[in-house]
């Protein structure tokens, strides 16, 4: 066993007990704590966004439909190709960079798709919007389990807003035939929780993003002699 303090904080992890978790720690661990994660600030002005649009939601619940929808087309545009490039730029930094592609690649498809239909039908809408939340917080709820295994201790904060958007997205696609103010009132409580849900992400990424800045010289050394022991086991497997 080999023991590692980090800021106070004791990471543990079993040596050659399990060569699937040995290596998935080693993967994960070292591509974090070497490398300063990138734009970590991306997913927070993706949440901003959403927090704004789902109060803008709440204060003007019967605005027109063109209206709601050129606001929904252009908040996915957005944010889906801040999540591409974010992914591109952290791809050899974090393990589930691919999933932070695919969901932007979603988020612009649905952008495309009510750009190309304004006239969406009032019925099918909170389907592509509720399937559209519910993807971003399903993708959350991955990146908490992420950040538990990086050892920070909120990751669970992640976890329960993701769940929470999960459920509204759900009662958003369950209920496509609710009434205009109740519709809108799901809809924002929806963009809302997932908007708070990225910018936690956000806060979370920019530790990781300044913790190798704080390592001491020697944290480095014994991270380098891991890094090394890790490839050589890996050719040996």
């Amino acid at each position: 066993m080999i023991e590692i303090i980090i800021n106070g904080r004791r990471c543990i992890y079993f040596y050659k007990t399990k060569p699937s978790i040995y290596i998935y720690f080693m993967r994960t661990f070292l591509k974090t704590i070497c490398q300063s994660i990138k734009h970590w600030y991306i997913p927070g002005i993706i949440g901003l966004v959403f927090v704004v649009f789902g109060l803008y939601l709440f204060s003007l619940p019967l605005a027109t439909y063109l209206t709601l929808v050129m606001l929904f087309s252009l908040s996915f545009l957005f944010s889906g190709i801040l999540e591409i490039f974010f992914s591109l730029q952290n791809r050899r930094y974090l393990e589930e960079w691919g999933w932070y592609l695919t969901g932007g690649l979603f988020s612009v498809l649905i952008g495309l798709i009510l750009v190309a239909y304004p006239a969406l039908s009032a019925t099918l809408l909170p389907l592509v919007l509720g399937t559209a939340i519910l993807v971003r917080s399903i993708q959350g709820l991955g990146f908490s389990f992420d950040l538990k295994s990086y050892g920070l201790k909120q990751w669970w904060h992640l976890g329960v807003l993701s769940i929470m958007g999960i459920v509204l997205s759900i009662l958003v696609i369950l209920n496509p035939l609710a009434t205009g103010i109740s519709l809108a009132m799901l809809l924002a409580f929806s963009f809302v929780v997932a908007g708070i849900s990225a910018i936690v992400l956000s806060i979370q990424l920019k530790k990781l993003h300044s913790l190798p800045k704080r390592l001491s010289k020697e944290l480095k050394e014994k991270i380098e002699d891991l890094r090394e022991e890790y490839y050589e086991y890996i050719h040996k497997a």
